[in-house]
């Protein structure tokens, strides 16, 4: 009797093992089924900031469990951050079926922050990237929403919320230039981890872009900037009295400030070809005037201003090449016109001293100086204006 219980135990306990490795594959299959629904998400979020202050936002929908969560009633009541302008336009004819509405509601509900403070976007547009056309068995593209604004200057993070009721969704930080994308996984209303900025991203202070473009208008006259210095030269050599050097000066600059910010601002231009050979017959012409007459007259300051109209067009080039950041532009643009007059008045005081100030009151003092220095500036000016047109 014992024997056969043991031989029927030992017959149920085979099974049991023969069946254990099932059960364990059920097991651990179980769980993984809503894992993989989990890693898909209603929304998939990708935040880049950009090398140009600005970032961009695409957040992919999942449009079959998107209208059912639509149908089933989901969604706020009202947006937090207020409509944003223009948004029918931004959304494709084909695509403002029922996922148009929830588009408006994600738009609104959306929120990035710098450091605490909310950047609301500038520019959204949605789209359906086109499938591959290399892979007929790709699933096809998500219907996307894109949100482009400004990074405040100084940032030092970024932070992402979205105020919807619409379960986990994975999003993906980085900074333009980083090939790895920061994840992480959020629920609906609440806040991503902060994302450290690159510096390479964030715009700089204030206080910084008036540092740099100061240094830039500075070093654009000295030591950069020769054909301007000998048009400053050239001003100073007419007469050392302070009214007529003052009124010429003054001349010259209202008219190169106004160009400057009219070129800046889009609203005048000149190409370099053009600009460049003028500039340099600006110099031959008060060089030669400065030979022919002694004194200041009316003419001569209307040209000056007409000359300085061409100047502006010049130092807006450079301005061009070298960039204005979009935060800070006009603190760049008024800066950099506040270092091209420290390095003027730089020119005209160091002439003064070396020259004007010893030698003034000596009778040869315009045969010697004024008259070889200004046909010495008018032979180079005449040199770049031939090069600049022919070559």
């Amino acid at each position: 009797m014992t024997g056969m219980r043991r031989t029927a135990w030992s017959g149920e306990g085979r099974r049991a093992l023969a069946a254990l490795p099932a059960l364990v594959a059920l097991a651990l299959l179980a769980p993984a089924r809503p894992a993989r629904a989990h890693e898909m998400g209603k929304l998939q979020v990708t935040v880049e900031l950009r090398r140009d202050a600005t970032y961009r936002v695409d957040i992919a929908i999942d449009e079959q469990r998107v209208s059912g969560f639509l149908a089933a009633g989901g969604g706020p009541a009202e947006t937090r951050y207020g409509p944003i302008a223009g948004f029918a336009a931004a959304v494709p004819p084909a695509e403002r079926g029922q996922i148009g509405p929830f588009f408006r509601t994600l738009a609104e509900r959306s929120a990035l922050s710098f450091d605490g403070r909310l950047s609301p976007p500038e520019r959204l547009w949605v789209d359906r990237p086109a499938s591959p056309a290399d892979d007929p068995f790709a699933p096809p593209p998500k219907l996307t929403l894109h949100l482009a604004g400004p990074i405040p200057p100084g940032t030092k993070a970024a932070t992402w919320r979205l105020d919807l009721l619409i379960g986990s969704f994975p999003i993906g930080f980085r900074n333009e230039g980083d090939a790895a994308l920061s994840r992480q996984w959020l629920d609906g209303e609440s806040d991503s981890r902060p994302f450290a900025l690159s510096e390479k991203v964030v715009p700089p202070s204030r206080a910084r872009v008036a540092r740099q473009y100061l240094g830039l208008g500075f070093t654009h006259i000295l030591p950069k900037g020769t054909d301007h210095i000998l048009f400053v030269l050239g001003i100073f050599l007419l007469s050392l009295r302070l009214k007529p050097m003052l009124t010429q000066v003054t001349s010259f600059t209202v008219a190169h400030t106004l160009t400057l910010a009219l070129s800046i601002y889009g609203l005048l231009s000149l190409p370099p070809r053009v600009v460049e050979p003028a500039i340099a017959l600006s110099i031959v012409y008060v060089a030669v005037e400065n030979v022919l007459t002694r004194e200041l007259k009316p003419s001569r300051v209307a040209l000056v201003f007409g000359f300085g109209l061409l100047h502006g067009l010049g130092f807006a080039g450079v301005l061009h090449e070298l960039g204005l950041p979009r935060s800070e532009f006009l603190t760049a643009l008024l800066t950099f016109n506040l270092g091209v007059e420290a390095g003027q008045l730089t020119v005209i005081a160091a002439a003064f001293l070396l020259v004007g100030l010893p030698f003034r009151h000596k009778p040869w003092y315009r045969q010697r100086i004024v008259v070889p220095a200004s046909l010495a500036i008018a032979a180079i000016g005449l040199y770049w204006s031939i090069q600049r047109i022919f070559f």
